[in-house]
């Protein structure tokens, strides 16, 4: 597999959620103003089209889009942990601050441990969006 900054660019993006060939990433809260960059490549590094929420199976990652405005942050991270995998990880994607739908952080550092999650870190996932690393306590030592 070529690591070229070119080839690298997109799947870039993917890394750095950790994802990784062979993945199992189901999408959750996808609306017209999701980022399309960030899903292809996601897709692309995984190997496979993400799962809808609808879907039944056992997930390595969720990526979870989520704005102000699409209700109790709780409630939805709970539903979000149902198909995820032991050592899975929910990355929570707000709209960046000064952007439509923002989540002040302070809204996410209230709402994972309530759900039973803990950040562990953060990250710019794309231009317009913000993203959370969320994990369950026995998820916390895993790498990914």
């Amino acid at each position: 597999m070529s690591t070229t900054v070119d080839q690298a660019g997109e799947r870039g993006l993917a890394e750095r959620l950790g994802i990784e060939p062979g993945m199992v990433v189901q999408e959750r809260g996808w609306d017209e103003d999701a980022d399309d960059e960030l899903r292809g490549a996601i897709e692309d590094r995984s190997g496979s089209e993400m799962l809808d929420e609808d879907s039944d199976d056992v997930v390595d990652v969720v990526l979870l889009w989520y704005r102000e405005d699409d209700g109790d942050l709780v409630d939805t991270l709970m539903d979000a942990l149902h198909p995820l995998a032991d050592n899975g990880v929910i990355w929570l994607l707000t709209p960046k601050s000064g952007r439509e739908g923002h989540v002040p952080p302070s809204d996410i550092s209230e709402a994972a441990p309530t759900a039973g999650l803990s950040q562990t870190s953060s990250i710019s996932a794309a231009k317009e969006w913000s993203g959370a690393r969320l994990v369950t306590p026995k998820a916390r030592g895993s790498k990914r």
